[in-house]
């Protein structure tokens, strides 16, 4: 990024997340970031970052209360970007399921967020991802780049179609360990990544790079 050129990054701040990390990965690629849950500067900002670690209830609870589930949807419906990040991309779907409860997310994407299915849970450490040949977040990184993963749930479908030939058709990218699973969505304005790009060295630093490139 040139010189006077620096994106505002809001990390929305509801309890959940790893946010010291994102705003130094943010800082270090010359992201302007504040870390915040305050409304107008979290609608104001050139990109929205939601970090999100822990059980899916809870953090659902910690975005409503903070109002950022309607951040979140008025921000895209007015195409203002948006990106999840680990269990800040599976609130994104329709609904998470943990020890037989279901929960509602946030319904961004249709999908249901499950218990990954490997005989060593978590997945914890560094994988390959198998992006689309599209992909912007991915792009001039090699195929073996590797990713930083800690999860025991993840989105084990992609449900939606766009069925529109005129609208950018999602880019899915796919990770598997036991299974197959979504390891990255980009959807127009929103993006989301399973894996932590804050905690995955010059990778994860290449990808925020890419995303700020975007806004």
């Amino acid at each position: 990024m040139t010189a006077g050129t620096a994106k505002r990054i809001v990390v929305f701040d509801y309890g959940f997340g790893n946010v010291r990390s994102a705003e130094r990965a943010l800082a270090r690629v010359g992201a302007d970031v504040e870390i915040t849950r305050d409304y107008d500067m979290a609608m104001n900002a050139d990109g929205l970052l939601v970090p999100g670690v822990g059980a899916f209830a809870a953090c659902m609870k910690g975005i409503k209360e903070a109002r950022g589930d309607w951040i979140v949807g008025r921000r895209l419906s007015g195409g203002r970007p948006v990106m999840g990040i680990c269990v800040g991309m599976q609130i994104l779907f329709a609904r998470g399921i943990e020890h037989g409860i279901e929960t509602e997310g946030l319904d961004e994407w249709p999908g249901t967020v499950g218990p990954l299915k490997a005989d060593v849970v978590p997945h914890m450490g560094w994988n390959t991802v198998q992006p689309p040949k599209d992909s912007r977040l991915f792009a001039g990184l090699p195929a073996d780049a590797r990713f930083y993963f800690v999860h025991s749930y993840a989105a084990h479908d992609w449900e939606l179609e766009t069925g529109n030939a005129a609208i950018r058709p999602p880019e899915v990218t796919w990770a598997t360990h036991g299974e197959r699973f979504v390891a990255a969505v980009e959807n127009g304005p929103l993006c989301a990544t399973q894996f932590h790009p804050e905690k995955s060295g010059d990778a994860g630093a290449v990808l925020l790079r890419n995303w700020l490139d975007t806004l």
